[in-house]
C-alpha cells in the first residue's frame, strides 16, 4: 500500500466504470496497490477472463468485489422476452457468485410500452423470482433507484421509497438497495427514505452533479465539482447502519482520459476533503 489505507480511507472502493482504460485484471492490481478496500465490476468486462478467475484474483489482492453491475432491465413487451432477459438476470446471479461480490445491482428497466405502472408491476414480479434464484446462490440482490431523467430509457424506479418499497416486496432472500448519490441527492423526501432504510441498505456509490448537467449519462462530476453535499450524503447513509465499501461511480470523458493511477489518487484526494 502507498498510503491510501490510512485512516479515513478505510472504506474507500473503485467502481470499475470511473477507470475503463484498464482491464478488470489491471484494476484489481491496480486498487490494491492504491490502498483501496473494494472494487466494483461490470459484467461486460468480466466475461474474458471469466468471474471465478477474477474473484480469485481480488482476494488474492486483499480486494472486496463490493458490487457487480448489473442486471435488471426486466421489462418487455411480450412474455418471450421477459423470459430472456430472467434468464439473462439467473446468469447474472451467477456471475456473481463467482465474483463473491457482495451485492448485484440492479437496474430497473425501462417500461414496455410507455406503461409506467404495468412497468413497475412487472418490475415487483420479476425481483420476486429473481430473488429465489439468488437466495439459492446467497447474492444479495440491490435495487438502484435511478434519477428521474432515466424514467423513460433505464429506470421505471426512481425514488429511495420506490425501490425499498420493491425491497420490501420479495419475501425470500436478501433483497435491499444501492444509494447512488448522483441518482438521490435532489430528492426532497430523502431524509426519511433514509430513515426508513434501516437494514436495506447493500452499497452506496459517489459523484458529484455538475450544474448544468454536461450531459445526462456521462456527466457526472469528481467529488467536489458540483452542488452535492457529499459529506452529509454520507452520514445520512451512515445513520442507517450501513458500513461497507463506499465506491466512486463517475461517468465523465475527462475523467476517463486520465490516467488511472492519476484518477486514484485524486478521488482519494477528493474523498478526504470533501467526504470523510
Amino acid at each position: 500500500m502507498n498510503g491510501l489505507g490510512a485512516p479515513g480511507l478505510g472504506r474507500l472502493a473503485m467502481n470499475q466504470a470511473t477507470i475503463p482504460k484498464w482491464t478488470t485484471e489491471e484494476a484489481i492490481a491496480g486498487c490494491a496497490r492504491a490502498g483501496y478496500v473494494a472494487l466494483g465490476l461490470w459484467r461486460d468486462r468480466i466475461t474474458e477472463a471469466g468471474p471465478a478467475r477474477l474473484g480469485r484474483l481480488a482476494r488474492g489482492a486483499g480486494l472486496q468485489i463490493s458490487s457487480l453491475c448489473r442486471g435488471g432491465w426486466f421489462c418487455a413487451s411480450d412474455l418471450a422476452g421477459r423470459r430472456a432477459r430472467m434468464e439473462d438476470n439467473f446468469r447474472a446471479v451467477e456471475e456473481a457468485a463467482a465474483l463473491g461480490a457482495l451485492t448485484l445491482v440492479l437496474v430497473c428497466g425501462p417500461a414496455a410500452d410507455n406503461d409506467l405502472e404495468a412497468g413497475r408491476r412487472d418490475v415487483a414480479d420479476a425481483i420476486a423470482e429473481l430473488a429465489e434464484y439468488a437466495a439459492s446462490a446467497r447474492v444479495p440482490l440491490a435495487i438502484e433507484p435511478l434519477h428521474p431523467l432515466y424514467c423513460g430509457d433505464r429506470s421505471v424506479v426512481v425514488t429511495l421509497a420506490q425501490a425499498l418499497q420493491l425491497a420490501a416486496s420479495a419475501s425470500t432472500g436478501e433483497v435491499g438497495v444501492m444509494l447512488d448519490s448522483y441518482h438521490l441527492w435532489w430528492d426532497p423526501e430523502l431524509e426519511s427514505g433514509l430513515g426508513a432504510a434501516a437494514g436495506r441498505v447493500l452499497g452506496l456509490q459517489l459523484a458529484d452533479w455538475i450544474a448544468p448537467l454536461p450531459d445526462p449519462l456521462n456527466g457526472r462530476g469528481m467529488l467536489g465539482d458540483g452542488t452535492i453535499d457529499l459529506r452529509r450524503f454520507l452520514a445520512g447513509v451512515d445513520a442507517t447502519g450501513y458500513r461497507g465499501p463506499i465506491e466512486v461511480e463517475i461517468f465523465n470523458p475527462q475523467v476517463w482520459a486520465l490516467d488511472p493511477e492519476e484518477t486514484l489518487r485524486l478521488v482519494a484526494d477528493r474523498y478526504l476533503e470533501h467526504v470523510a
